[in-house]
């Protein structure tokens, strides 16, 4: 795309320097718009400031599937193309148990921005991987996966920009020619799952990391209601519990740019109504605004010092234009004094953030001190020997005595840097 767009610039040597200037910066954002998308959504780990074994046996490999029920239901990825999902069938004990992972991947919040990810893998299927490998809490070695391994396992790829939830009526409104048809793709892949045997389900989970972790709060309520009432059915979040707090200049940027989405896709109707009904819709993206109005038991895990939102909430790069924050947002062992006092007080807005939440018994979490972010998926923060915890727990371990209601689980770690087992980020 961008090779292309450079030689047809070349063609046009006369220009006038002030076009050139604007056909470069032009080049340069639409670079910069494929560059951040993936960056934001990449499984991939940077590095870690300590040593994990090697995971020995090999991921799963699991094809891709588009989905057959799309078309007829008009639901379809932002450039107009079918979206997908990974499935692997359950064996044994687990025939009839569910596990569905919604992908995440931030959101567009402009036709610009949203025009951009519609030429990558968060926008059109055409830019799918024919195969990904299923690990962590979608894995199938029981090692690494103790207690959902044998469970049908669907991994439910992101290409909608607004959480599974934009609406087809939106486009008219904005006079566009992207598809806003994020909660029409979630209908249709449920029901096509539905249809495949999660209709028999007698256990299900819905899960997701970072935007897919927020699809699974304000979608869990439909998931547990299109299943069978017999079936025991509850929603993990991983990563999705993101804050309304102002940056570090005071500024509202999250919140603005969660109104620019729910605005541009038309969430107000997939959104939680009660919420919606109380305050301006554009809030109920905040999870700490809707999640004590889920029916269905909830289960929580997030790093109270998460990295994404750091990087994107608290110190975005339009609050650090005088680079002092350069390599604490990186690197949270750069933080000096001052700045670790701000991130604790992050930290605070969390547990504020979920203090009634932490009330409700059927819930539970694992909140834990780590520069993090989406953990369920990485078999080393998932469970392994090394694997990072509280109170000697593994999420995975820790997840599955809530599920199974083997004890109930509300573990919050103590402040950074008390947990020897964290996986923090380094992005040096």
């Amino acid at each position: 795309m961008a090779i292309s767009t450079f030689s047809s610039l070349l063609r046009y040597r006369k220009w006038a320097k002030s076009n050139w200037i604007v056909a470069s910066l032009g080049l340069l954002l639409i670079v910069f718009s494929l560059s951040f998308f993936l960056y934001l959504t990449s499984d991939s780990v940077p590095s870690v400031d300590h040593y994990h074994p090697p995971i020995t046996s090999p991921p799963d490999l699991v094809k891709l599937k588009l989905s057959s029920k799309a078309k007829e239901r008009g639901a379809f990825c932002l450039d107009g193309s079918l979206p997908g999902y990974h499935f692997s069938k359950g064996s044994g004990s687990g025939t009839k148990s569910w596990l569905i992972h919604l992908e995440g991947g931030s959101w567009c919040n402009t036709i610009a921005s949203c025009s951009a990810r519609a030429m990558t893998r968060l926008g059109s299927s055409k830019y799918f991987e024919h195969e990904v490998s299923f690990q962590g809490v979608l894995s199938s070695d029981p090692s690494q996966n103790p207690d959902f391994f044998n469970w049908n396992r669907v991994k439910v790829r992101y290409c909608d920009g607004a959480s599974f939830s934009g609406r087809p009526e939106a486009e008219l409104k904005n006079e566009t020619r992207l598809f806003f048809r994020g909660q029409l793709i979630w209908e249709a892949i449920i029901d096509e799952l539905l249809s495949m045997g999660m209709s028999n389900a007698k256990q299900g989970i819905l899960t997701g990391c970072s935007a897919g972790g927020l699809a699974s709060l304000i979608h869990c309520d439909y998931f547990r209601d299109h299943l069978p009432k017999d079936a025991f059915v509850k929603c993990v979040s991983d990563g999705g519990f993101f804050l309304n707090v102002p940056d570090v200049l005071g500024n509202p940027t999250m919140r603005s740019f969660y109104h620019d989405v729910v605005k541009l896709q038309g969430l107000d109707k997939s959104l939680d109504q009660k919420c919606a009904a109380r305050t301006e819709p554009s809030k109920c993206m905040f999870p700490q605004e809707f999640v004590n109005n889920i029916r269905t038991p909830v289960f929580l895990v997030n790093a109270a010092y998460d990295y994404w939102q750091i990087q994107h909430v608290l110190v975005p790069a339009s609050a650090n234009l005088d680079k002092s924050w350069a390599k604490c947002r990186l690197n949270i062992k750069e933080c000096d004094a001052e700045q670790m006092k701000v991130l604790h007080g992050f930290r605070s807005s969390l547990m504020d953030a979920i203090g009634k939440f932490h009330q409700n018994k059927a819930g539970g979490m694992f909140i834990d001190s780590c520069y993090s972010h989406s953990q369920m998926l990485k078999p080393v923060m998932w469970h392994s020997p090394t694997s990072t915890r509280i109170k000697n727990k593994t999420i995975a371990e820790s997840v599955g005595d809530w599920y199974f209601n083997r004890k109930p689980v509300k573990l919050i770690d103590r402040p950074y840097p008390c947990n020897p087992y964290c996986y923090n980020m380094n992005f040096t």
